[in-house]
């Protein structure tokens, strides 16, 4: 289960870029589409000692960003078009640095391990589920066997659970410090601030049509509008 786990995730991880870009139908701008967006871009990743990452607009009215990219060198960073009619130059350069704070501390090789191990776990439970319906994990002369079948059923139930839990504290936690990282980028906290509290306001107005394999990727939760700080 772990090796399978490691080959999918070693898959997403390598292509990433490309995945998520082609589920959204992104498209690559560059200084002459968007002058301004560019330029923050540039700005920000010089500011924080990074290359220039690829920039992407998403056809979409919900406004939402998010980067991704195996290595600061491949980075991307993709905004909707509805983020950048929402926002003014300070607080999209927030949203910007958020999301180039994630490039810097290297959250996309952090997610995919966590991805491996959740996903491990996710498949050998989904092993004890098929052997609980064959009836394996018991043996027909113990008198006990039926607690075999009980505990494969719990497994089966739980470990995804725990699984996802883990994968989601992980994820929190990183969001965390990519709020931090990117005040530290801009200077200041405010703009960031402002362009969060826009961002969920928006997002329950108007939410995104998203894939939920990709949903942790975004700055706000596409499906609620809400930030995924509150699941803990």
């Amino acid at each position: 289960a772990f090796i399978l786990a490691l080959v999918m995730n070693f898959g997403s991880y390598w292509f990433s870029d490309k995945i998520v870009l082609a589920i959204y139908r992104a498209q690559e701008i560059s200084q002459r589409d968007d002058p301004e967006l560019y330029g923050l871009v540039q700005q920000l990743a010089d500011r924080a000692g990074l290359p220039m990452p690829r920039v992407f607009m998403i056809p979409q009215e919900s406004p939402n960003a998010f980067a991704t990219g195996r290595n600061p060198e491949h980075a991307v960073v993709a905004v909707t078009y509805g983020l950048r009619q929402l926002m003014t130059r300070e607080e999209l350069a927030g949203v910007l640095a958020h999301e180039l704070s994630h490039v810097k501390n290297r959250d996309i090789l952090i997610g995919s391990i966590a991805a491996t191990l959740a996903g491990a776990v996710m498949i050998l439970a989904h092993m004890a589920q098929w052997a609980a319906i064959f009836g394996f994990g018991g043996r027909d002369d113990d008198e006990g066997g039926g607690g075999g079948v009980i505990g494969l059923l719990l497994t089966a139930i739980l470990a995804p659970i725990a699984a996802t839990l883990i994968q989601l504290a992980i994820s929190r936690s990183r969001e965390y410090l990519a709020d931090s990282t990117g005040a530290h980028i801009l200077g200041h906290p405010e703009p960031l601030a402002r362009a969060l509290a826009k961002l969920g306001r928006a997002g329950r107005q108007l939410p995104m049509e998203a894939n939920p394999a990709t949903a942790h990727m975004f700055i706000v939760n596409p499906f609620s509008g809400r930030s995924l700080s509150t699941l803990f």
